[in-house]
């Protein structure tokens, strides 16, 4: 039973990490500008009196930052909210620093002084490409092609100095690209999240590029259960830790999964060739190691899952209408 500040829980990541840690007895306050997240993800958590707070706010406020941590004995801050997409970072760059780097580091500076634990999420986007099947583990290359992963990697290593040079218990975790309910089926969206819905508004699968490159896709309650039991775990206090489900899925073939008719799928000219990553697949051994974390989903559940949301989200929106 922890005092757990979660930044970015209004998102969907956040909302099922938020879920999680309720789940648990915890109490929660929650911190999100609504940049990317939605206050309606967290509804049916609001009449929860272990939801203490939520703040409407921005990690870059210094002044907010300090107040939260002066009212309230943290002993977490899983720290989830920031700016996620590629393309916008490559389109503007600025922004994306700005909060998942500069953002970051008020962050730490208020646990550093309250001595709070910092769970950091970073990403796979980190990761030079896959070069063979035992999967990337967390002494594999990283490569910075977008200034998304190039914020991500300063923000990491801001994160383990505090733990090197104060001590401070951090863990930073990369997990692989994550789907499931909740996830928006538009531009900001993931790829599942996106196929699916329009396999069922009777649209199109565009794909960017060839569709040759593969991803490593992890069930959103999967990745949940991972990074809360980062949280409560000293055994990964200074690491680095993977999570994915360790397989990986062509996006032709994925589409094709999802959608089961070819004449429905399209190529389309890739908007960021320059920062696609060709192969990823998670080698998460040291999850299971050190966490004792697996996968628990395998991909046709997730997507069954995820289609059933989507499918009941749908048919609520065109009630409304």
């Amino acid at each position: 039973m922890k005092n757990i500040l979660l930044t970015g829980g209004a998102g969907f990541i956040g909302r099922w990490v938020a879920k999680r840690l309720l789940d648990d007895g915890n109490s929660v306050w929650i911190l999100d500008d609504l940049s990317n997240g939605q206050e309606a993800n967290l509804t049916e958590f609001m009449s929860n009196p272990r939801l203490k707070q939520f703040i409407h706010g921005d990690i870059k406020d210094e002044s907010l930052l300090e107040q939260l941590f002066s009212l309230t004995r943290f002993d977490i801050c899983y720290h989830l909210g920031a700016s996620i997409n590629v393309q916008d970072s490559i389109d503007d760059p600025r922004t994306t620093f700005y909060n998942d780097t500069i953002g970051t580091f008020f962050l730490m500076e208020q646990c550093r002084k309250h001595h709070v634990k910092v769970v950091f999420m970073s990403t796979c986007m980190v990761y030079d490409r896959c070069t063979d099947e035992t999967g990337i583990t967390e002494q594999h290359p990283i490569k910075p092609a977008s200034p998304y992963a190039g914020a991500k990697i300063a923000a990491e290593n801001m994160v383990l100095s505090y733990y090197h040079a104060y001590g401070l218990p951090v863990v930073v975790i990369r997990p692989f690209n994550t789907y499931g309910p909740f996830q928006k089926t538009g531009g900001e969206g993931g790829v599942v999240a996106i196929f699916i819905h329009n396999k069922l508004a009777g649209k199109d699968l565009n794909i960017y590029g060839e569709g040759t490159q593969t991803r490593d896709l992890l069930y959103v309650e999967d990745c949940a259960h991972f990074v809360v039991e980062a949280g409560y775990s000293d055994q990964v206090d200074g690491h680095i830790v993977n999570a994915g489900l360790g397989r990986d899925i062509s996006v032709n073939d994925l589409a094709l999964l999802i959608v089961g008719d070819p004449s429905k799928i399209k190529h389309v000219e890739h908007i960021h060739p320059q920062s696609e990553i060709q192969k990823l697949l998670g080698n998460s051994a040291k999850a299971k190691q050190l966490l004792g974390w697996e996968p628990q989903v395998s991909l046709e559940e997730g997507i069954r899952l995820t289609e059933e949301w989507i499918k009941a989200n749908l048919l609520s929106e065109k009630a409304v209408k």
